[in-house]
């Protein structure tokens, strides 16, 4: 499964940036208007972290019927108008030839695709085409990716903010010889937690995650409890983690971490520290993308219910791993159901924190998580 993150709008021009007129032919600069609202959608999309090619139909180009210097014009006035807005396209893909010619060059053609069909780095899940007519949206399926088509249904302000604002959720079904678990999160709406593991002890410990970490959750997991509990707590985190990574995306916005500790690369991570009758746990938490987890604790007894308490520190290292987090988590104490639940707490306490979406910047000055 491909894991790219670079996201491609594919866009039309003619009808979609600027006006089409009768004649389809916008060889003048007395043709040339802008379509409406397409500046400031462009302009999010481009916040967002969207890349833009242009790929257009030109029907006889640099024939003695459309002079290419008639087309240069207007092309590069548009072109200049979008730059001194921050909306740079970084490849422009024309055809000149004439729909009888039935060249696969040509919309909903994708001869002059085939860089990007060949390549593994770009997402097309998280891709799109945007066109203003029935071909654009064919292009669209041949490329393999979503397609949206100006019109009475599609603004361009609709457009963007289904691009840009879309709901964070993620899911996971997992399956091995152990488990077999479902996970959702849906990052943008509270709810209570629906969980079902066959651990009672952890099902409530599942529902403090989603609660106090401020996110819908529901899991489920069929597993051989017959056998040991280690299969069923290591693989509900791994199937956690990976349904959040899922639905954190490329991360713009997101809180990342607050201000308090110093983290390793001198950015400051978020510290929750949450007490619990006699017990204090302190949670430290950054979304980095690379796993890491530290544990300072001890338990009392080695059982709270059925959960054995050797096994909290080793569901939190196995969420870091398909959360791609660093979590620091410490905790005192003298009850082993009060530390263990301060544990998850704290912990969810910081993923609130850290998923929060505020605004479209992408919290790094890496340029990537």
């Amino acid at each position: 499964m491909s894991t790219a993150t670079r996201k491609i709008l594919f866009v039309d021009r003619d009808g979609t940036l600027i006006v089409e007129p009768p004649d389809q032919q916008i060889d003048s600069y007395e043709k040339f208007a802008l379509i409406d609202g397409v500046i400031p959608a462009l302009r999010r999309c481009v916040a967002a972290g969207y890349e833009l090619v242009m790929v257009t139909n030109q029907d006889g180009l640099g024939s003695p019927s459309f002079p290419q210097a008639d087309f240069d014009g207007p092309q590069n006035l548009l072109l200049r108008i979008l730059r001194s807005q921050g909306i740079v396209f970084r490849d422009i893909a024309i055809d000149s030839s004439f729909a009888h010619e039935g060249k696969d060059t040509r919309k909903p053609g994708v001869g002059l695709m085939r860089s990007y069909l060949s390549a593994d780095d770009w997402s097309r899940a998280a891709s799109a085409v945007i066109g203003d007519r029935e071909t654009d949206l064919q292009f669209a399926a041949n490329l393999g990716v979503r397609g949206f088509r100006l019109g009475s249904e599609w603004t361009w302000d609709a457009i963007a903010h289904a691009l840009c604002a879309a709901p964070r959720i993620g899911t996971v079904e997992r399956s091995t010889k152990e488990t077999r678990i479902r996970v959702a999160a849906d990052l943008d709406r509270a709810g209570d937690a629906t969980v079902a593991t066959g651990i009672g002890f952890f099902d409530h410990m599942l529902e403090q995650i989603g609660k106090h970490g401020g996110f819908a959750l529901t899991l489920t997991c069929a597993g051989d409890g017959h056998v040991d509990e280690h299969h069923i707590v290591e693989d509900s985190a791994l199937a956690l983690g990976e349904a959040l990574r899922r639905a954190l995306g490329d991360k713009r916005g997101i809180g990342r971490y607050g201000a308090a500790a110093e983290g390793s690369d001198g950015d400051a991570a978020i510290t929750i520290t949450l007490p619990m009758d006699e017990t204090i746990a302190r949670a430290v938490l950054d979304l980095s993308g690379r796993p890491y987890f530290v544990f300072d604790g001890a338990f009392p007894r080695e059982r709270v219910g059925e959960l054995p308490t050797e096994l909290v520190p080793h569901f939190f290292r196995s969420l870091c791993e398909t959360l791609g987090a660093n979590l620091h988590l410490a905790v005192r104490g003298e009850n082993a159901h009060h530390m263990v639940e301060a544990c998850f707490k704290a912990t969810a306490r910081a993923l609130r924190q850290a998923l929060h979406r505020e605004g479209d910047a992408l919290p790094s000055t890496k340029g990537v998580l």
